[in-house]
């Protein structure tokens, strides 16, 4: 089961909205509400336990690529930290902002329901490798995911197998928890390829991977930004396969592309399905905070 964190109370966020208007939302001001809130959360906050399975994860991330100045970053956390208070805590609650973003943001964050990750990093703990990032970079600052083999940086920036599994490694080496994309494109799919292309993804990609610290995220490429979502039932199907092919059988594993708050609530009724890697949609604070307080569909 993937570790995580001991989460607080979220009587944090009611705090925080009542003080907004009056306050600027600072590093200083959450760090004294996380203490306070803190102590209610061993007296008075239970767990709920409404997952799908009592051993994998629901981990929600919201993949910001390259979008968001840290001033606009800041804006979305004004709107978006509000609604945790509805967030039940057994949801794993991911934002991965641009690097630029990442230190004042693990700041901001510091002790609430979110973690913090990042869209990318190096095999290499160091080096001259213009334009790259380390583990132990990220680690320092308090980064706790890794998307890694994401499609885009995969058909831009010549991902293959090889090296997506040498930052799997990187990741894991350090502590991080990476979230690796898998899935087909149109012409794959068309073809009749998607079992087969994904079959060898996971055979490349997770060769010496431990994957008891590890998510997988099922993002069919032709899904990716278009509006086209693939079918809720196919998607579970797929997720399906992929648990098939692994050793753990507990690794929690997402759908992505084009989620959205419309379709969230179906996706997430699948059995196989347990979160969601989010772009577009978790660029907006009401559109995410609908997507991470998804209704249980019975």
């Amino acid at each position: 089961m993937i570790a995580t964190q001991l989460r607080f109370c979220p009587f944090f966020f009611v705090s925080l909205y009542l003080e907004r208007e009056t306050k600027a939302l600072s590093p200083a001001s959450i760090s004294r509400n996380v203490q306070k809130s803190s102590t209610v959360k061993n007296a008075s906050c239970s767990v709920s336990m409404l997952t799908k399975s009592p051993v994998r994860k629901i981990v929600i991330a919201g993949n910001w690529k390259m979008f968001k100045t840290w001033s606009e970053s800041e804006t979305f956390l004004r709107g978006f930290l509000p609604h945790l208070e509805e967030t039940p805590s057994e949801r794993e609650i991911v934002l991965c902002p641009p690097f630029t973003d990442l230190s004042v943001m693990s700041k901001y964050l510091h002790g609430s329901l979110i973690q913090l990750g990042a869209q990318n990093v190096h095999w290499e703990e160091n080096g001259a490798y213009t334009g790259e990032i380390a583990a132990p970079m990220l680690t320092e600052i308090g980064v706790r995911y890794v998307i890694v083999g994401h499609s885009e940086r995969r058909e831009y920036f010549g991902e293959t197998d090889a090296t997506v599994n040498l930052r799997l490694k990187a990741a894991q080496k350090h502590g991080l928890i990476p979230i690796l994309c898998v899935g087909e494109t149109k012409q794959q799919r068309d073809a009749g390829e998607t079992e087969k292309l994904i079959i060898s993804q996971l055979e490349k990609d997770l060769v010496d991977i431990n994957q008891k610290n590890l998510v997988i995220a099922y993002e069919p490429i032709w899904a990716i930004g278009t509006g086209d979502t693939c079918e809720a039932t196919e998607a579970n199907r797929v997720i399906g396969l992929i648990r098939s092919q692994l050793t753990n059988p507990n690794v929690s594993i997402q759908y992505g592309g084009s989620v959205k708050p419309n379709n969230i609530d179906e996706i997430m009724a699948q059995p196989e399905i347990d979160g969601a890697l989010v772009g577009g949609a978790s660029l907006e604070a009401d559109s995410f905070a609908r997507i991470v307080n998804y209704k249980k569909i019975d």
